[in-house]
């Protein structure tokens, strides 16, 4: 159970009690953890930080005594620890790595594990809100499951036959680096929330979003793979809606080129499938001698 889970009870009780203390202790903890890796000398702070429920809330100010080497999680758990107990924000790893801590800084889409406070401008106060793309929860947490019933659309990897006697395939290398680039992807879902078809326009079920473009550009593009998914691009995914403006690239915190390499060429074999009437002619032909060459073998 991650910290902004576990915030959520709101009964009265023994359990509730021992779920507060922890995450009380845990942001100690994890305080105490930035004090002794950041510098010694500390300057005072302010962070205005979205508070609320649902869909109603406002910002909070809060301040913090600051070192050299910390980062905006860092701040946060100080102030979970020094007062604000029952404020809901996700993170785990806290090395760039699970994607969790996900928030907008100064309205700027990023992870607050890697953003450092030497980057900011500490003489205003530091903005932090929750992902806009996405329906609030609590605080700094999102309702993020569109993306996952997204993920489900997406017909899964498909190997051909395996080519060799003890039952494994061989592929060339220039072909598996090709897709490995889009292994990284930690699924922070900060391309999700700063493409405008998710953040202004809401079309959550309509569009797969960037990051599940470069899930199926990984399948699509996978030297072993055999589906097309070309249709499903098209008609259930919603690629047309993309407009390349590559912002979802520039936030990408594992610098996964996302619209050169994956979404500009499956919007080029979608073209290719349903726009090219070349291409259509070809496969109409290549259908018929199919069709006449089963016709005599029969």
């Amino acid at each position: 159970m991650d910290a902004g889970q576990s915030v959520r009870a709101t009964k009265a009780g023994p359990a509730t009690e021992s779920v507060t203390r922890n995450i009380v202790e845990s942001g100690q903890r994890a305080a105490a953890r930035s004090n002794t890796s950041a510098g010694t000398e500390t300057r005072s702070a302010k962070f205005r930080i979205w508070r609320g429920a649902g869909a109603t809330g406002q910002l909070q100010d809060y301040s913090t005594k600051v070192s050299e080497g910390m980062v905006v999680l860092d701040a946060i758990h100080q102030i979970q620890a020094e007062g604000a107990t029952d404020m809901a924000v996700r993170w785990n790893c806290k090395a760039g790595k699970c994607g969790s801590c996900s928030a907008e800084i100064n309205g700027n889409p990023r992870l607050m594990c890697m953003t450092r406070l030497s980057e900011l401008d500490l003489n205003q106060p530091v903005t932090v809100e929750p992902m806009r793309a996405f329906p609030p929860v609590k605080d700094l947490v999102t309702d993020v499951s569109s993306n996952f019933r997204a993920k489900k659309r997406i017909r899964k990897f498909t190997p051909r036959p395996p080519d060799a006697p003890d039952g494994t395939w061989r592929m060339a290398q220039s072909d598996a680096d090709r897709v490995q680039e889009f292994r990284k992807c930690i699924e922070c879902f900060l391309c999700q929330d700063v493409c405008h078809v998710l953040r202004d326009h809401h079309l959550h079920e309509q569009f797969v979003g960037p990051r599940l473009l470069v899930h199926a550009a990984q399948l699509e593009m996978h030297p072993l793979d055999i589906l097309d998914r070309t249709n499903d691009l098209k008609e259930s995914h919603g690629i047309g809606y993309c407009n390349i403006t590559k912002c979802c690239t520039k936030v990408c915190p594992e610098n996964i080129t996302i619209t050169d390499n994956a979404i500009i060429p499956l919007k080029e074999r979608v073209i290719d499938s349903a726009y090219d009437p070349l291409g259509k002619l070809v496969r109409l032909i290549r259908g018929r001698r199919s069709g006449t060459d089963q016709g005599e073998a029969r």
